[in-house]
């Protein structure tokens, strides 16, 4: 029968201990690799079943022998009792790393996690009026309430309280607040800072407590009906601001404004009459060549000795305000929005003129909703749209009733 090992090494012989496994007795054992470091093992049987548990480096700056000979010590009570070394470290270990995670996530505020989401997404927000505005709502109507409670704990109630006084009396606003919030939460969530279902989420849950509301869709501005943009058209002629010519320039190019307003002079070619918006501010994310009129030219010629780089500069420099043009349709008291154009002019341009469909959705920058017929249509008819934007230019100077209809002769040359 082999002798017991018990206190085999010494403390130079475990400095001095060649590559290999060196055992001192009792389960504990000293591992020198090839590279000359040194760790110390302690080797256990429980439940039939050998392992080892490792207890540090060993060596100068390591732990002792005479450490590691005390620490193979409790071990080994431990396993005498029935306790696996490296179950209770694994479990040590889980719970620590769930105590650091439970007071992480109780320091974490639904700000920190709305500040984090709108950093990682801004970016791709290609309006600066949408990036703003998500901080703006969160800073009136969200911030208040919740902003420095743990997200963990935002719940309905929390929810409720930020949207139910504005509920009725500012509807698109509160159910713009309520998707941000949502979206949060969901942020939250997806980063292991929150559980279970969201409270902001509204079909199955403030579906049913919220009184139901008319969607407000996408494209549904109100406008002002085609018959009375020439007579418009002619009142912004008197009024000497930046603000009245990009007005004007928007409704001939039925562009949008945040399109208008955000235009340099890079994007223009004066000679050839064309404006070539990037597809970095368009939103189907394609560039788009837009026709100019002779007036619509005549509009940029007149800003031009501004020196602007923007088409339309604000007043204290740079762009003009995202909210300059609905200002003044306000004071013109004008019950429509600018966007608004836009349908009046798909209006007359579906009622007046004999131009095929798919040359007034080009013309508005829409997107072909049917893939094949996208895949197959690789122009942009800009010679088509062209005709289109000089008559509608035509129009809008008309008085209205005379210049409503497009000759005939026209249907058959673009249809």
């Amino acid at each position: 029968m082999p002798r017991k090992l018990s206190n085999a090494l010494t403390p130079l012989a475990v400095k001095n201990a060649k590559p290999g496994r060196h055992a001192d007795g009792a389960g504990l054992h000293l591992l020198v690799k090839p590279s000359g470091a040194r760790s110390w093992v302690y080797r256990f049987m429980l439940n039939g079943k050998s392992r080892d548990v490792g207890l540090g480096a060993a060596g100068q700056g390591g732990m002792s022998l005479a450490d590691a000979r005390d620490e193979a010590a409790a071990l080994r009570l431990k396993v005498k009792a029935g306790v696996d070394p490296l179950e209770e470290r694994d479990r040590e270990a889980a719970e620590a790393l769930a105590a650091a995670q439970a007071a992480k996530v109780a320091g974490t505020t639904f700000r920190d996690v709305a500040a984090a989401y709108i950093a990682a997404n801004e970016e791709s927000w290609r309006n600066p009026k949408h990036r703003q505005q998500w901080r703006n709502t969160l800073d009136t109507y969200v911030y208040p309430v919740i902003g420095n409670l743990p997200v963990a704990e935002v719940e309905t109630a929390h929810v409720l309280k930020i949207l139910e006084p504005i509920w009725k009396g500012k509807a698109e606003t509160a159910s713009r607040i309520r998707g941000r919030i949502e979206t949060v939460l969901d942020s939250a969530k997806a980063r292991g800072y929150r559980h279970g279902e969201n409270p902001a989420r509204w079909r199955g849950h403030l579906a049913q407590i919220l009184p139901a509301r008319t969607r407000l869709s996408r494209g549904h501005h109100k406008a002002l009906p085609y018959e009375e943009i020439p007579a418009f058209v002619r009142a912004l002629h008197k009024r000497d601001a930046v603000a009245a010519l990009a007005l004007e320039f928007t409704i001939l190019t039925a562009a949008r404004s945040g399109e208008v307003i955000g235009a340099t002079w890079a994007e223009v070619d004066l000679d050839k009459a064309i404006w070539a918006i990037p597809a970095d501010r368009m939103k189907a994310a394609k560039e788009h060549r837009v026709p100019l009129s002779p007036r619509a030219v005549a509009i940029l010629e007149r800003l031009q000795p501004l020196g602007s780089d923007y088409l339309f500069p604000g007043a204290k420099g740079g762009q003009l305000s995202g909210m300059a043009m609905g200002m003044l349709m306000r004071r013109m008291k004008v019950g429509a929005t600018v966007h608004g154009f836009r349908s009046g002019f798909r209006d007359w341009a579906a009622e007046c003129t004999g131009y095929a469909h798919e040359v007034a959705e080009m013309a508005l920058a829409h997107t072909i909703e049917n893939k094949v017929e996208r895949a197959y249509r690789r122009g942009d008819l800009f010679d088509k749209r062209r005709r289109l934007m000089d008559d509608w230019a035509a129009y809008c100077a008309s008085d209205g009733a005379a210049g409503a209809k497009v000759t005939p002769i026209r249907k058959a040359d673009v249809a």
